[in-house]
């Protein structure tokens, strides 16, 4: 990748990288689980936790332990010597993330390092243990999430703890991504054109709320846009009620999909019903695909797109981040 690459470039690379990363994790150099492994949690920040909202999404109808995803600095107590940590981190320099690589090898759990350099890599080949590599060069972590995604479900295929199903998948969905590019565009285009002018929640039923926080913080980092975002059922039984005035420049947007529970499809409906005598407008996307697993990808791609299209017609660089690096380099002075 370029490292001057834009966001559209790296957006338009998405399914290309996927591919990639299969290539990758077939090489991947991971040995089965221990028979007695409890769970394994998944650590990081940003993308490659979101990464692990997806991954645990997805396998838990396959996996045989609970897969976990932990975005903090320590870890829960569960963690132990039965517990296998991956702990992900595309520069490998996420202080999050390596101080939880050093609580996890206190508690005597295994260890494995997904990154693409850094000290993340280091301490864990001068240690000797597992490592997952993934490409350099990208400029903005976010963009490879289809590296992380990917390469997690590989560690829990290489470790024995779910099957391949998900491989066909997920080259067929790259597949049908690719050659549906200029459609996909342009729909993520017209949804931007939409929603420029508004301040944006999201609603989605919760299978699909990684699908839902992605989009808030590509919204976030690439549009420069505050937002937020509730799953039904639960935010029936609280948000629900906060929907009482007039609500002049907030667009609801609904995240769906065409096989929900007819539970949740009732309470999607009922709730658009309600939010849309307050909101200033409302609208729905529907996932594409006949798997969880498709459906989301899918959404990834159209919503990192709109949220390019939002950064453009909001006049803002889509790749700047000036406020974290600002934190980072304040975090450092601290100590």
């Amino acid at each position: 990748m370029n490292m001057n690459a834009d966001m559209l470039e790296m957006i338009r690379a998405f399914p290309e990288q996927v591919l990639e990363a299969i290539g990758i994790g077939r090489k991947a150099a991971i040995t089965p689980a221990d028979p007695e492994t409890s769970h394994v949690m998944v650590c990081g920040m940003g993308g490659s936790a979101i990464a692990a909202d997806f991954v645990a999404g997805f396998v838990r109808d396959h996996c045989r332990v609970p897969v976990l995803v932990n975005k903090r600095y320590d870890l829960p107590a569960c963690v132990d010597q039965r517990s296998i940590a991956v702990l992900s981190s595309y520069s490998g320099n996420t202080e999050e993330t390596l101080e939880a690589w050093e609580r996890a090898g206190r508690a005597g759990a295994r260890r494995i390092a997904l990154s693409s350099a850094g000290e993340l890599l280091r301490r864990a080949e001068s240690n000797g243990l597992e490592t997952v590599v993934l490409p350099s060069g990208w400029p903005s972590p976010r963009a490879c999430l289809g590296y992380s995604l990917v390469l997690q479900l590989f560690i829990l295929l290489k470790l024995g703890l779910i099957d391949d199903f998900f491989i066909e998948i997920l080259e067929t969905t790259v597949q049908q991504l690719s050659g549906s590019r200029e459609e996909i565009e342009s729909a993520a285009s017209h949804l931007a054109d939409l929603l420029q002018h508004q301040r944006i929640v999201l609603y989605a039923p919760d299978h699909l709320e990684p699908a839902c926080l992605r989009f808030r913080q590509q919204l976030n980092e690439n549009a420069k846009m505050l937002c937020w975002h509730h799953v039904i059922p639960e935010m029936n039984h609280n948000e629900l009620v906060g929907w009482r005035d007039q609500q002049a420049g907030l667009a609801a947007l609904f995240l769906r999909d065409r096989e929900e529970l007819p539970r949740i499809k009732a309470r999607m409906e009922l709730t658009r019903e309600v939010v849309g005598h307050y909101a200033a407008s409302s609208l729905e996307v529907y996932a594409r695909g006949t798997s969880h697993l498709e459906k989301s990808i899918y959404l990834v791609h159209l919503l990192d797109y709109t949220s390019y299209y939002l950064a453009k017609l909001r006049g803002v660089d889509p790749v700047e981040v000036r406020v974290i690096d600002f934190l980072k380099a304040e975090l450092l002075k601290e100590g």
